[in-house]
């Protein structure tokens, strides 16, 4: 259990140090445009986010991940 915790933290952590290596700009403009949304749109996103990997955790131990 604490080998597949680490698998998905160095996951996101590689997918977080991609966008940040490759697109430092990008991920500028998109704070910027992420400071004027309400917050209440922010949680829904953020809440719409953990679905999705809700949602994608079980497809994956659905396949026999």
């Amino acid at each position: 259990m604490i080998g597949v915790a680490a698998l998905a933290l160095g996951l996101v952590l590689l997918v977080e140090g991609l966008a940040y290596a490759l697109a430092p700009s990008l991920i500028e403009r998109m704070l910027v445009v992420l400071r004027q949304l309400p917050i209440d749109q922010r949680r829904l996103m953020g809440l719409a986010a953990m679905a999705l990997g809700l949602v994608l955790i079980w497809l994956g131990k659905s396949l026999g991940a």
